[in-house]
């Protein structure tokens, strides 16, 4: 008997529909089961564990022959999300159940467990948004990733926690409800939170400044400095001052996530900016995503948020050169002989390190024991293309003892976010009529020219310091972009020279000027 059932496969960031079909013939000979349709090593062992799971319930299935179909045939499947769709489909086929909703349209992902115990999947919220475009009635996800998928309306999602409960639904016996989430009222609860503040920092005013600079306009920004100066601590605080996630961006992030399996059971919509911090040994396609079976790397984990590289120097040369495309168009193509896949990584590249190989050149009390040629290696392990594509470049100093205990509580998170969030407004307006721009940071030389013009005594400023530092074109790019942000930040229409004198100074950790 023929049976077939509809599922998903997850291609990229996106999900396809599946049809399973399941054919069952007496046979003479022992039984057996023959996957086709592109399956990998994860769906041709179902077999087993769909086989266990259904002895798990109690019912049996005859000594037939099983062909199970995965169309379309040309697609890659893998992974386990077909173990729930292909028992179901054996069950129908050997005729042990009968579905009593003809009318509705159902589809189903889920790994089973050798008790029958449905186990979370990746991809739920993907998944759930394809099921409503192609107007499936019901989706049925485990347990743990029924609130996921459920952020989707107008599509009734159930969340199974054994094989029984979705033969249940199937049969129209169950009592179990479908999931219901209050999208909007849990997204905008939690929209606001700040869970490190920067009323912790005391002193660096400076380095607040340059990262409320950064914030405003979307910067890179590198933080230079000695060990426990406190780089990592306001690095992690950057977040907090970021306008909130809106609604899109947060299901675009939350679609990236799903997909790579980093959401936690409950979770429903990614409310919070992301921050990652990939350790120094990370590889090159853990980074920008890859590998055997497809999976998005940290700077596509990082979208609408912040990637945080501490140690900069440390990690290796080749991971860091596999930055620049990303920074410069924001979106990154992996290319392998199976598979080619565009992602987005829209993110803000925070990155620290120490000013030498010991730490503590430039140190107010410390002897630095390192040579300048030493210095100027470990500079070097920066390379100038991934140096001018950091807007903002900030020496931190050590914060004496004294002047710590003495320094007045810092100002709040909410207090600098506001300011942010107004000069982001003033930039959604600007930019309100050109695609895919949404901050100074990402302003093409083109719209820089319309957008940053600067004349007089202001563009002869801008040319001395570019002498003076020996800077590129890009980096004259970069000043108007920060200029054109703290113009921003004061309500000012125009790029003025105090605007141009501050964006200088935050690119005077240029290699040409850091090595005495």
């Amino acid at each position: 008997m023929l049976s077939q059932v509809h599922s998903a496969a997850i291609q990229a960031l996106s999900a396809l529909p599946v049809t399973i079909e399941v054919d069952s013939y007496e046979t003479k000979e022992n039984s057996r089961f023959t996957i086709v349709g592109l399956p990998d090593s994860a769906v041709r062992e179902s077999s087993e564990r769909v086989q266990a799971a259904i002895r798990s319930i109690g019912m049996r299935l005859s000594p037939r022959n099983n062909v199970i179909n995965l169309s379309p045939a040309d697609l890659r499947k893998e992974g386990t999300s077909f173990d729930l769709p292909i028992a179901i489909g054996l069950l129908l086929s050997h005729e042990q159940i009968s579905v009593l909703r003809p009318k509705q349209r159902v589809m189903m992902v889920g790994e089973l467990g050798l008790s029958g115990e449905v186990l979370p999947v990746k991809g739920a919220l993907p998944i759930s948004i394809m099921a409503r475009r192609e107007q499936y009635d019901i989706l049925i996800v485990p347990a743990a990733n029924a609130r996921e998928a459920a952020v989707v309306d107008r599509l009734s999602v159930y969340g199974v926690s054994h094989l029984k409960d979705a033969i249940e639904i199937l049969q129209g016996e169950t009592l179990l409800q479908p999931t219901q989430v209050n999208t909007r009222e849990e997204f905008f609860a939690r929209q606001y939170q700040i869970l490190e503040d920067f009323t912790d920092v005391k002193g660096q005013e400076n380095v607040k400044r340059a990262l409320e600079v950064a914030a405003a306009g979307g910067h890179n920004v590198l933080l230079v400095g000695s060990p426990g100066c406190g780089k990592s601590m306001m690095a992690r605080r950057l977040p907090g001052i970021l306008p909130p996630l809106s609604l899109s961006e947060s299901l675009e992030t939350t679609q990236i996530h799903s997909v790579a399996g980093k959401l936690n059971t409950g979770d429903t919509l990614i409310s919070q900016r992301p921050f990652r911090v990939p350790h120094h040994t990370i590889s090159d396609v853990a980074l920008v995503g890859g590998g055997t079976t497809f999976m998005p790397g940290e700077i596509s984990l990082a979208h609408n948020g912040v990637l945080f590289l501490d140690e900069l120097p440390e990690y290796s040369h080749s991971v860091l050169e596999t930055l620049r495309q990303p920074l410069e168009d924001r979106i990154v193509t992996v290319s392998r002989a199976k598979y080619n896949h565009t992602l987005p990584c829209s993110f803000m590249l925070v990155a620290s390190m120490n000013p030498c190989p010991c730490g503590y050149l430039h140190h107010p009390t410390r002897r630095c024991i390192c040579s300048p040629m030493q210095v100027q290696r470990y500079m070097n392990r920066i390379s100038g293309p991934l140096l001018d594509r950091i807007d903002i470049q900030v020496e931190v100093q050590s914060v004496s003892v004294e002047a710590m205990s003495q320094a007045p509580k810092g100002e709040h998170s909410a207090d600098i976010r506001q300011r942010v969030v107004a000069a982001r407004e003033i930039q959604n307006q600007r930019f309100a009529n050109v695609k895919g721009i949404h901050c100074n940071a990402q302003m093409t030389s083109a719209l820089l020219q319309q957008f940053a013009p600067v004349s007089g005594e202001t563009l002869s400023r801008l040319r001395n310091a570019m002498s003076a530092l020996n800077l590129s074109a890009r980096a004259y790019d970069r000043i108007l972009k920060v200029a054109r942000t703290i113009a921003d930040l004061e309500g000012a229409p125009d790029i003025q020279k105090h605007h141009i004198s501050e964006a200088i100074g935050y690119r005077n950790l240029d290699r040409q000027n850091w090595v005495e």
